[in-house]
């Protein structure tokens, strides 16, 4: 993913902002007696994950042997065409067990349409991503960057039509959703008190989008590395928050690995997840990368 992309990463400062009082609030609510981890990438083909595949595994055979190394995938096929009953079928049959989809809406949704008038679409994508059935694990919806806070009224129409049975985060990159007060803690408001969860994206380019706020006891996280040697120092820090979370009452933690050069995610997620065993004690599987 190339969002937020920069030429000298090496001049950006990717400390992570405080926790907002909100977020403390949101955990301690929590009675979480266990933390749940997925930790995966955002595409699974070969042509993407360059050297991650051993020899002889052929592309029908590619997200099987995903789904043995990763408990999870962001999957954005589902942004740029729609899916149906036998796609979502053969996915889930073609996964480990315990492993978990995290589909994302389509942009007809998003982008096209901005929220209005799409119950049918909506109802339509939640019916074929229930195909998924326990591997189903949270949908997620990414609003054009170009898509402010004049157009609230749709959000809260959205929300307020959400009753599906389906966890659903949201993603909002209009900057003025995270660094206008009035804006931003309505939004969180509304997104809290229907239990959608708001997203966090880290992205050397976009500091203005890092909030740290927590609408829920899961955290959503889209981290886009920069392909610099400052990458694992970032990731070493959010290990540190995790830990901080899990003490406070984190119930799930679904973070995603992106890279402006994809390749490198195995990488860096195996990085992440030999970090985060260490860390907080668990024992998620480590991906084996060439």
């Amino acid at each position: 993913m190339k969002f937020g992309q920069v030429a000298n990463p090496e001049e950006v400062d990717f400390t992570l902002p405080a926790d907002s009082a909100d977020t403390k609030r949101v955990l301690a609510k929590s009675k979480a007696k266990e933390l749940k981890i997925y930790v995966g990438c955002a595409k699974w083909n070969s042509k993407d994950l360059k050297g991650f595949y051993p020899k002889g595994v052929k592309a029908k055979d590619e997200l099987h042997y995903y789904s043995t190394q990763f408990n999870c995938i962001e999957l954005n096929a589902t942004f740029y065409k729609r899916y149906w009953e036998n796609n979502y079928t053969a996915w889930r049959e073609g996964t480990a067990d315990g492993f978990r989809f995290f589909p994302k809406f389509n942009q007809g949704v998003t982008h096209y349409a901005r929220l209005k008038g799409t119950d049918e679409r909506v109802e339509q994508f939640v019916e074929n991503v229930t195909f998924l059935k326990e591997k189903l694990g949270m949908v997620f919806l990414q609003m054009h960057d170009n898509f402010g806070p004049k157009d609230f009224d749709r959000v809260e129409e959205f929300v307020d039509k959400w009753t599906y049975d389906v966890p659903l985060a949201m993603e909002f990159r209009q900057t003025a959703w995270h660094t206008d007060p009035n804006v931003s803690a309505r939004l969180y408001n509304v997104l809290e008190s229907s239990g959608i969860t708001n997203i966090l994206v880290d992205t050397a380019g976009r500091r203005d989008l890092m909030h740290m706020r927590l609408t829920t006891p899961s955290a959503f996280v889209r981290w886009v590395g920069a392909n610099h040697e400052s990458d694992r120092a970032r990731l070493d820090e959010w290990v540190e928050r995790i830990a901080a979370w899990k003490k406070q009452g984190l119930r799930e933690l679904n973070f995603f690995v992106h890279q402006n050069v994809e390749e490198e995610s195995p990488l860096l997620s195996a990085y992440f997840i030999k970090k985060l065993n260490k860390k907080i004690g668990t024992d998620l599987h480590i991906p084996k990368t060439l």
